[in-house]
């Protein structure tokens, strides 16, 4: 069902934890299969560029909810804002070698997760959001309410 590198994630995950005093912090969650995630980014400048140099995260799920959060901050780290926003829920289940349709959505959690700590890091720095960024987070920080008042 899991790909041996999805597992290999899953059972070894990198950056797992809580940054304190984190400059951005995403939270996401999924409705209907109860996972919920929290990432942690630093961002430093490097060579006149905003690049997080840090990130971590937090994820209740399942095996691909673990996976894709621990594959998105690998993706991420060392990359400035403007490339770490073009990593796609496609991205992240390729670099794991393929997800079940069904685990699909994790990887979409993932990518959420990045893009609401990079919303919160832009929004606490007073920087300009690009718009369709602002339009994530607005359909992201629904989703999560619902998810939260569902418990």
């Amino acid at each position: 069902m899991y790909s041996e590198k999805t597992m290999k994630y899953f059972k070894n995950p990198k950056n797992m934890g809580k940054i304190k005093n984190a400059d951005g912090v995403g939270k996401v969650g999924n409705i209907v299969c109860g996972d919920v995630m929290h990432l942690y980014i630093k961002v430093s400048k490097k060579s006149g560029k905003e690049v997080i140099s840090d990130i971590k995260f937090e994820t209740f799920g399942c095996v691909a909810a673990i996976a894709t959060s621990s594959m998105v901050t690998e993706l991420a780290k060392g990359k400035s804002i403007e490339d770490a926003l073009k990593i796609t829920k496609l991205t992240i289940a390729d670099e794991l070698g393929g997800l079940p349709p069904v685990k699909l959505h994790c990887s979409v959690l993932a990518v959420d997760a990045l893009a609401e700590a990079i919303h919160d890091y832009l929004t606490k720095n007073k920087k300009p959001i690009p718009e369709n960024l602002e339009k994530e987070h607005i359909r992201i920080k629904k989703e999560y309410e619902n998810v939260c008042n569902r418990h």
